[in-house]
């Protein structure tokens, strides 16, 4: 994870650089050269704030097609039914 800095002036000149850099981690915004601000993207902020996902973005989740899950065949002792 690559944390990057930048001052209130380069994210008001330049919003997109600052977007695209929280695809790498947190950028910190200073304010006369103190940190003021974080700004991260909202998949880091759910798993930093513990955000449960739902079932449609678990089963969305990228690599799901190269885990290898064969599940057991399922024995049920069912009886034909008798229709007489």
């Amino acid at each position: 994870m690559t944390i990057h800095t930048i001052t209130s002036r380069e994210l008001n000149q330049d919003l997109g650089r600052a977007k695209r850099a929280t695809l790498e981690g947190p950028v910190f915004i200073t304010d006369r050269g103190r940190p003021a601000h974080v700004l991260m993207s909202y998949a880091d902020y759910q798993k930093l704030s513990g955000q449960r996902r739902s079932i449609l973005d678990a089963l969305s989740m990228t690599g799901l097609s190269e885990i290898d899950f064969e599940p057991p065949k399922a024995a049920i002792g069912a009886k034909p039914a008798d229709l007489s």
